[in-house]
């Protein structure tokens, strides 16, 4: 489920608490529920998805006397409760599945889930934990001062005069009171294992396609599993188009067929893709152009939602906000392709490589940071429309598996483009003209690179940023601001999100 928490162990004001979830309360509308337990408090706005049914959280095992509030999908809870056989299981909830672990292992019991999730269990023992999955997929933050910690979805539910103390909770830890932070075992690769005695230039055998293919087919079959309406965004770009099609295969199989939804400016070359693959793989389409004016017009809005000012990932949030905004008219849960630029090399940057070891390095780097970069688009534009986003990319069966490939296969060059490898996985799904198109940013293929970067190029208006204030101001970061357009986000930033520290918590892509 997506969903709005917020926690806190030590001395707390409930009413705090109320505060903080009413400024994330978009995430969840299907419902509201908080707890105290001894020193801990607990609160959710949930979006109910796998259990609909469901009375909302705090989710309760009340025979042992613990309570859960979580977001995310824990994609393994069947076999959870098929382990677990003889509980008495109160809901159909995945969440459920975690709480009951947790019952019965502890904080050991993070480690066994598979998915995306940040989590938080209070007890009347007092047990409190707190965890996040290991990419960073569902968000956390937390902030301490004093004796008390408080975790929450997103920044903006913080009280302005905590702000300040205000970090992004680390992806694959758990956090108890007594012990402090603890990593899970690493479930990335740090090193490929797979095939290391082949020549960086041998074509892989017939089976590494075949696994690269099916191992996603069975993740895209995963994100499929919702009691509440599923569509795809499709940008037109291969990785978002390999996901439609699998994912419509699998549902004509069930005699059903799914929405995809698309925005652009007209004659965007993500629209037009995206058009051509539909029709393709058997979609029933939905598409949105817009203009340029719209576009700039929304930029404090979607600045304010994204919690980000980095440029490019401004670029990339306003289609998604647009596209967001058209699929929540028709469902609950949309599908994404990201992840596959980070596990296949498919960004420009990655071309430099000339060496596997050292591309492999840096892939592992772009995985750890996804978390505040694109990963935050993701979620806080999904969120803030009522949406749930599944992304099958980042299912950790197909994270390992591109992880423990010969990073020599994913290096860029004339006789193998980039994501060479998955393309060559699904040859024959998609049209030619899309499966080997030229890798675009989101941003890029809609146009909206273009329209940001002409608006703040041209003479400065009045609420713009002229070069003597970016030189005046550019220090106040590390690195420095770098354009006009970058410091006309950081202010429209600083005024919807007064108090928190942009050092300590956003993410800024930076070339190497």
């Amino acid at each position: 489920m997506m969903s709005a928490i917020v926690a806190a162990y030590g001395p707390f004001d409930e009413t705090l608490g109320q505060r903080m979830l009413d400024r994330i309360q978009h995430r969840g509308p299907d419902g509201r529920g908080v707890k105290r337990v001894g020193a801990a408090w607990i609160g959710s706005h949930h979006l109910a998805v796998m259990d609909p049914g469901a009375t909302p959280p705090p989710l309760a095992a009340p025979d042992a006397g613990l309570w859960l509030v979580g977001d995310g999908v824990i994609y393994n809870h069947r076999r959870i409760r098929a382990a677990l056989d003889g509980t008495a299981f109160m809901t159909g909830s995945d969440l459920e599945a975690a709480l009951r672990l947790f019952a019965r292992d502890g904080v050991a019991a993070f480690a066994r889930l598979w998915g995306t999730f940040a989590l938080a269990v209070a007890g009347e023992a007092g047990e409190f934990a707190v965890a996040r999955d290991v990419l960073g997929i569902a968000p956390l933050y937390w902030a301490r001062r004093g004796d008390t910690t408080l975790f929450a979805s997103e920044m903006k539910a913080f009280d302005e005069d905590w702000r300040e103390f205000v970090e992004p909770f680390p992806p694959g830890h758990a956090w108890t009171p007594s012990g402090g932070l603890v990593a899970d075992p690493a479930a990335i690769s740090t090193a490929p294992v797979l095939l290391q005695s082949r020549a960086a230039d041998e074509e892989p055998p017939a089976w590494v396609f075949d696994a690269v293919r099916e191992t996603l087919i069975r993740a895209v079959e995963e994100t499929l599993d919702a009691s509440k309406p599923v569509g795809i965004l499709l940008s037109g770009g291969v990785d978002s188009s390999i996901i439609a099609a699998i994912a419509a295969r699998l549902a004509a199989k069930r005699g059903l067929t799914l929405p995809s939804f698309s925005v652009g400016l007209a004659g965007s070359r993500d629209l037009a893709a995206a058009k051509l693959v539909a029709e393709h793989v058997g979609t029933t389409h939905h598409e949105l152009t817009y203009t340029a004016e719209e576009a700039v017009d929304l930029l404090p809005t979607i600045i304010g939602e994204l919690e980000s000012f980095d440029p490019k990932l401004v670029h990339s949030a306003v289609p998604h906000h647009l596209v967001a905004a058209l699929a929540a008219e028709q469902v609950t849960v949309v599908l994404a392709g990201e992840g596959a630029d980070e596990l296949y090399a498919g960004y420009s940057h990655f071309g430099r490589h000339t060496d596997g070891a050292a591309l492999h390095g840096e892939l592992l780097d772009t995985l750890d940071g996804m978390h505040a970069g694109g990963l935050q688009r993701v979620d806080r534009v999904a969120g803030a429309h009522g949406l749930e986003p599944r992304l099958p990319f980042l299912d950790l069966d197909v994270v390992e598996l591109a992880m423990a490939l010969p990073p020599e296969w994913k290096l860029i060059s004339e006789q193998r483009p980039a994501k060479w490898l998955l393309r060559r996985a699904f040859d024959g799904w998609l049209p030619d003209e899309v499966l080997w198109r030229r890798k675009e940013q989101f941003g890029e293929g809609t146009g909206m690179n273009d329209v940001l970067g002409e608006h703040f190029s041209a003479v400065p208006k009045a609420d713009e940023a002229t070069p003597d204030e970016l030189r005046a101001a550019a220090p106040e970061l590390d690195p420095p601001l770098r354009t006009a357009e970058e410091l006309a986000y950081y202010r429209i930033f600083s005024d919807a999100l007064p108090g928190i520290n942009a050092q300590r918590t956003v993410g800024r892509f930076v070339e190497a």
